[in-house]
């Protein structure tokens, strides 16, 4: 049975070829500022996109989504403003909450929520 990371890890590379067959064109993965990360920045058309991966088993406990409470929010705005100013980003920009529910040995259930509302 895969641990906490491996699975973590196994739902980003999910969530990245997925959003590789939707179009979007991979920036960053695991992109870091301090203490705060990334999972994934991408382009979708000229839009940059930052995406915050959540992986779950099932959804006996809680759904992946509520998972992305105040805090972590608060951590990804602060990483993608470092992001924005470090790199110099002009674009219009989108925060997306991908969820991916299964295990390796299965059939990956896929959320998709584009411009995730906080």
């Amino acid at each position: 049975m895969a641990t906490h990371n491996d699975l973590g890890h196994w739902g980003e590379n999910v969530a990245a070829d997925y959003l590789q067959r939707k179009g979007y064109t991979i920036i960053e993965r695991n992109w870091r500022s301090g203490h705060r990360d990334i999972d994934i920045i991408a382009w979708d058309g000229s839009v940059v996109v930052f995406v915050e991966v959540k992986t779950r088993r099932n959804k006996l406990f809680i759904d992946p989504e509520s998972a992305v409470d105040y805090r972590k929010l608060n951590n990804l705005r602060h990483a993608a403003n470092h992001y924005i100013k470090y790199k110099n980003i002009t674009h219009d920009i989108r925060f997306d909450v991908i969820t991916v529910v299964g295990t390796p040995d299965s059939t990956p259930e896929i959320e998709h929520i584009e411009d995730f509302q906080w």
